[in-house]
């Protein structure tokens, strides 16, 4: 067997959607409230600030790909 196709099917199985409409619409609320909580936030802590808009980012991009990192990582979660 070839290992580079194996590897490749891995990573697609890891990296595939993993989350339904529900845990989708759950990560892009919980994103959009944290990028508006970083902004607030930044005014008093660049760092905070940006760190909150990181992962608001983050939590869109779960919502748009429809797949969730703790999921993946065999971490059940309800939504």
């Amino acid at each position: 067997m070839d290992q580079g196709s194996e590897a490749g099917d891995t990573a697609m199985k890891w990296f595939g959607p993993n989350i339904g409409r529900a845990g989708r619409i759950v990560r892009g609320l919980l994103g959009i409230t944290l990028i508006i909580a970083g902004a607030v936030v930044s005014r008093h802590s660049k760092w905070c600030g940006m760190a909150l808009i990181g992962v608001g980012v983050f939590g869109l991009f779960e919502a748009a790909r429809g797949w969730c990192l703790a999921r993946a990582c065999g971490i059940r979660t309800r939504l």
